[in-house]
């Protein structure tokens, strides 16, 4: 149901954009058919998790209240309620959660990447260009202590770094690092890549309330072997 209400939110929040644009185009907003068709799917399913709890089984509205599912989305309980989109005056709480998300992957990826490259290709040519990129994707982490370190070690070092793969005048050799920056680089993405894998409680801030709201299900669940 959690993966269900962030579906829908993600729809409406969709659907809201292009209300905006119809507006400013002096239309009338107008639901397309597409969040319509996709919106009606999700639902359905939502409908058809309640399923499976027990008898007398609850409205859709009432068990998003009872589990806290509307407070996270409160765009979703409106949809449920009223049957058309509308956004909130202030920001929900999971809001941030799929940026979060997708940042910390985008930094997962991009350092995993640059590992890959510098280990296996046979030129270098455009290491700065991608550890520029992750320097960026690090500063976004506005406050988080655990990035600050590997942000000071790239400002410092980036610029002899790039240098050092400007080739001779005249020579034909592809750009390749020297080995200290190669053992230095690797360094870096390791310690981007583990601390993306590990998420530590710097990087969770985000996603506290989805991980709370697991976790109270993961808590209450039987031992193995046991059935309620």
């Amino acid at each position: 149901m959690l993966c269900l209400c962030g579906q829908l939110d993600l729809l409406i929040r969709a659907q809201m954009q292009e209300f905006q644009e119809q507006l400013r185009q002096g239309c009338s907003p107008e639901e397309s058919d597409t969040f319509q068709a996709h919106g009606s799917k999700i639902l359905e399913q939502m409908l058809q998790c309640l399923e499976h709890l027990p008898k007398p089984k609850p409205q859709l509205e009432d068990y998003l209240d009872a589990v806290g599912l509307s407070a996270m989305f409160p765009r979703v309980e409106v949809f449920v309620i009223q049957g058309s989109p509308a956004d909130m005056l202030e920001r929900p709480p999971m809001d941030g959660y799929f940026a979060h998300i997708a940042k910390v992957n985008q930094l997962l990826v991009l350092s995993q990447q640059l590992e890959e490259d510098v280990r296996h290709l046979g030129s270098h040519k455009y290491v700065a260009h991608q550890l520029s990129v992750i320097y960026q994707v690090v500063s976004s982490f506005r406050g988080v202590d655990v990035f600050s370190e590997t942000k000071k070690d790239i400002e410092a070092n980036f610029k002899r770094m790039k240098e050092s793969l400007v080739p001779d005048e005249g020579s034909r050799q592809q750009a390749q690092l020297p080995a200290a920056y190669v053992r230095w680089i690797l360094d870096v993405t390791r310690k981007l890549t583990s601390a993306a894998l590990s998420l530590p409680d710097e990087l969770t801030d985000d996603l506290e309330q989805a991980v709370t709201f697991v976790s109270q299900f993961v808590s209450a669940a039987p031992p193995a072997g046991r059935h309620p």
